[in-house]
């Protein structure tokens, strides 16, 4: 079996996250020295994994659609369509990552509106 791509891993570790799979998506792929920029709790890796665990039960039959990975090396973007009960998301991942491992994560969403006047759309 040959090595992951960050670019694989990123996908995979938030194809995990979103199906409830937290805590073997953070054993599997998340260094112990992880740190993210999510404004909604404190910086370290414990806090935003029970943040996740928490979310996974609270929303089990959320989903993500990935639309775009963008790969950079040590650095991968995901830019993903987020379906939770009531709401979708278009989210951006920022992903840092060191022998292959995610040590630094920001994330970065936006709330779909149900009336945009783009027929574009957000994706």
């Amino acid at each position: 079996m040959g090595t992951q791509r960050n670019s694989e891993i990123a996908t995979e570790f938030l194809a995990m996250i979103t199906s409830g799979s937290v805590r073997e998506a953070y054993e599997r792929h998340v260094a112990d020295s992880f740190t993210h920029h999510n404004a909604y709790f404190p910086g370290d890796r414990e806090s935003l994994l029970v943040a996740m665990e928490q979310s996974a039960a609270s929303e089990p039959n959320k989903s993500l659609t990935v639309k775009q990975v963008v790969d950079s090396g040590d650095r991968v973007a995901v830019f993903s369509h987020l379906y939770q009960t009531n709401q979708e998301y278009a989210v951006v991942h920022i992903l840092r990552f060191e022998r292959s491992k995610i040590v630094e994560m920001w994330d970065i969403g936006q709330e779909i509106p149900k009336d945009s006047p783009n027929a574009l759309g957000m994706f």
